[in-house]
This record gives C-alpha cells, structure tokens and sequence, in this order.
C-alpha cells in the first residue's frame, strides 16, 4: 500500500518547512561548539550510528515483528533527532546548547547512514521484492528536501540574524501545524490499517522508544557524562526525526506500511519521553535531597 500523491506533495512541503525551521534556529557555531565537547559527540554519535540499530534489530528478532514493520522501525532507528528533542531537554534540565548542536551533525550524517541502514534492512527483513531498496537518485531526493531547507535557513540566520530571530517561533508553529494536519489526514484515510497492525508493531514502537531513552542517559552517565549533557544526549537520541522516516517510507519507498512505526512513534513519544523525564529524570534528581 503506498501514499496517494496528494498526501506525498504535502509530505514534502511539510518535511521541507519543518527542515527550513531547523535551519534558522542554526548557526554555524553550532557546529564548532561540538569541538568542545568531543567526548560527548563521540558517545552520542555512537548510540546514534551503532547502538540504537543494533539495539531495534535485537528488539525486532526478539518481539518477532514483521518484515515490513521491522524495515520501518529499522528507518525510525536510522532517523536523526526531532525538533521536539530541545523541547524535552529544556524541560527536564538538559544542555539544549548541545542538543542543537547535534540535531545538526545527526541531520547532516544522516544523509549518507540512513540510506546505509534503510537498505540493509530492506535487504535483511524484506527480500521478496515488497520494497525497492533506495537508489542514488532517490537518496539525491532525500538530500535535497533535507540538507538544502536547513542550509538555506541557516544563510537567512546568517545574513539576516534579526529577521531569522523573529522568524524562527512562527516558523516552528506553521511547520508543525501542517505536519499536524498532513499526518492526520494520512492517519485518518489509513485509519484501518494502522488500528488492525497496531498489535502487530505498537508494543515494540514503545519498547524501542524507551529503549533509547534509557540507554542515552545511563550509557551517557556510565561514560562519565554530566547529568545535563547526558539527558541532552538520551532525548536527542530518543526522539527521532518521525517525520523524516514517514517522508522516506511513503515519498521515497512508496510504502505505507513502512510509515506505520514512525506514525504511531510520533504520537506515544510524547507520552513516553514525558514519563521518562517524570519518572527518571525527576527521580534521580530529588535523590541528592534526601540523602
């Protein structure tokens, strides 16, 4: 089953605004601060591009997920942190500062480990043709929805810093508005699909959620990261770029079914990410008062 062409134009206007609105919250000094921080861009840069895949792949053999799931919760997996990553962080004290800073390399990287992952999961869970692997011109297409919003952004912010400042709230509100429109209509005409394969992918989609919530934090905090750094960390890490993933499973790969993981994801893991700022984040922080 795949998007109707409709839902996949308003995709790419959305994905693309949503880039754009990253791109003016970016500097380029978002990229050289993480020189100063080479530890902690070394540890998430490896939950990110190692841990976490193997960890969904681990999750998916283990709760015997489908093929087609699987491929999509695998694309989830090799999707960058969402904007909703510095909401959460600010929230639960993490160092925002850092979790811009990463959103922006994890976006850049992405470009070449997602097609990487995409395809090894293709060619892994789906080997009966179900899915057409991404070809070059199809990752090109990624890159320029992607990268050029978020580069064209950022020239804005730098010529124009003023307008770029001002700009940059509504912005954030329009793209998330029309993704939030664009996301409901898909779920809406695909309401049946997604309620009868909920059984079949829900469960693991909360699993591999709190999954990287966790191991961002505690695999943060056991390589000597401070807690503000390490709770950057697992939210970047822990909520990803769900619309990226719906973008490159119905635009790029012409399957629904491959949406349905990062369509549920998007919705539970603002239950998820709050629990976990609530009940891990709040908790280990009150233990120092009552020692």
């Amino acid at each position: 089953m795949s998007g109707s062409p409709l839902v996949t134009q308003l995709l790419v206007v959305a994905l693309a605004l949503v880039m754009f609105g990253l791109g003016l919250s970016l500097s380029l000094q978002d990229f050289t601060r993480l020189l100063k921080h080479p530890k902690a861009v070394v540890v998430a840069l490896l939950l990110q591009i190692v841990v976490l895949p193997l960890a969904c792949y681990l999750l998916i053999v283990a709760l015997d997920v489908p093929p087609l799931f699987a491929v999509g919760l695998l694309l989830l997996a090799a999707s960058p942190g969402g904007i909703s990553a510095n909401l959460f962080s600010h929230l639960f004290g993490g160092n925002v500062a850092m979790n811009i800073s990463l959103t922006a390399i994890n976006t850049v990287l992405s470009i070449i480990t997602l097609p990487l992952i995409s395809n090894w999961a293709i060619s892994t869970f789906a080997k009966t043709g179900q899915v057409v692997p991404l070809q070059t011109g199809k990752v090109v297409e990624v890159i320029a929805v992607v990268l050029i919003p978020v580069f064209i952004g950022i020239w804005i912010r730098t010529l124009k810093p003023g307008f770029a400042a001002r700009s940059e709230k509504p912005m954030k509100i329009f793209s998330a508005v029309v993704l939030a429109v664009v996301a409901i209509g898909a779920l809406l005409k695909e309401w049946q699909a997604l309620s009868t394969s909920f059984a079949s992918v829900g469960p693991a989609v909360v699993a591999f959620n709190l999954l990287s919530l966790l191991a961002g934090y505690y695999l943060s905090r056991l390589a000597g990261l401070d807690k503000p750094m390490s709770t950057a960390i697992s939210y970047e890490i822990g909520i990803h770029n769900s619309t990226l993933a719906i973008f490159v499973a119905l635009a790029v790969l012409n399957n629904f079914q491959l949406a349905l993981p990062a369509a549920i994801y998007s919705v539970s893991m603002y239950i998820t990410a709050t629990l976990f700022g609530l009940v891990v984040l709040r908790r280990r922080a009150s233990q120092p008062l009552m020692a």
